[in-house]
């Protein structure tokens, strides 16, 4: 089902924006607010993991199913409402081409769709979404499911820079695709480095790195010269933090200025956190982070000190 015949939280990420954001309403300071970080709901990987067929299995998703209806309930439960929900790649696990796509698309598709209208849905692809390899063809199809694979938007002065991964993982079979991504990332960073915004930030899949910036390279982190690079020009243009997934756990580390956030998925947990979300309160000075299980969240909402700095200013 494409995002057009979706409707409603889906189709905004367009022409590289997004359109649940006007830029010229967005771009001055306003005050603390906050926004929900989720990441993985990955509906198919906890069947496919517990048989330990990762590539042939996910012939069942009913318990992400569950799990993501309880995140969006747990959203739409909040007071304040937040700016924004951000799912941070890996939405389905079928791979492009392989069996169950389509109907895991289609149902995590109907569970986003009740999420409250007033909180804008932000769209992060992963590898499961392009698959490890991406080709245009993924990438186009990505585009016509969920909307853009990469693009930026303002919200309260705040420049947020959406990002495809996947190019920095292996774009072999799409360089010139990567290389337009470069470019446009380079045309985003310098407005950042202007200081034209209250801060920067980065979402994208797959972390920088897990805890630091010279661990060895590993399936959930990108190779040490890409991350090297990529940290240095994110620094460079005061990016202040990339939020991330992939991982399956939390975990985290700081490069310079930069906060690299890993948070854990509201499906298939592959540590000992819990199926959660993330809270990130965005203050004049600072960006403050809190990672809830979904029961938290929904029982208890947004903890005392968190409301309390989006009402200092």
């Amino acid at each position: 089902m494409s995002a057009a015949k979706v409707g409603g939280v889906f189709h905004r990420a367009r022409d590289r924006t997004l359109d649940a954001f006007l830029a010229e309403e967005e771009r001055q300071w306003k005050g603390p607010f906050y926004f929900i970080q989720g990441a993985d709901p990955q509906f198919g990987l906890m069947k496919a993991w517990s048989t330990g067929d990762c590539d042939r299995g996910g012939d069942e998703w009913g318990q992400e199913i569950r799990l993501t209806e309880r995140a969006v309930q747990a959203i739409n439960k909040l007071n304040p409402k937040p700016k924004f929900f951000v799912l941070c790649g890996d939405l389905i696990h079928a791979m492009p081409g392989t069996p169950w796509r389509k109907e895991q698309t289609e149902d995590l598709q109907r569970v986003l769709k009740d999420l409250d209208r007033e909180i804008p849905l932000v769209l992060v692809s992963g590898n499961h979404d392009l698959g490890n390899i991406p080709t245009a063809e993924t990438i186009e199809e990505f585009h016509q499911t969920w909307g853009d694979d990469y693009f930026s938007f303002w919200v309260g002065g705040v420049l947020f820079l959406v990002l495809n991964s996947q190019f920095w993982y292996d774009a072999s079979q799409c360089p010139a695709l990567k290389q337009a991504q470069d470019c446009w990332l380079d045309q985003q960073l310098s407005i950042a480095g202007q200081q034209k915004c209250r801060h920067a930030i980065v979402f994208q899949h797959i972390p920088l790195f897990l805890h630091s910036i010279d661990e060895d390279d590993d399936y959930f982190n990108l190779s040490k010269a890409v991350r090297t690079e990529l940290a240095d020009k994110l620094a460079s243009a005061g990016v202040r933090a990339v939020f991330s997934g992939h991982y399956h756990r939390n975990a985290g580390g700081t490069y310079q200025n930069l906060d690299m956030v890993v948070s854990s998925a509201i499906g298939c947990q592959l540590g000992k956190d819990t199926h959660g979300l993330r809270v990130v309160v965005v203050t004049a000075e600072k960006i403050v982070h809190r990672y809830y299980s979904l029961d938290e969240l929904s029982e208890k909402g947004i903890e005392d000190d968190l409301m309390e700095l989006m009402k200092k200013e």
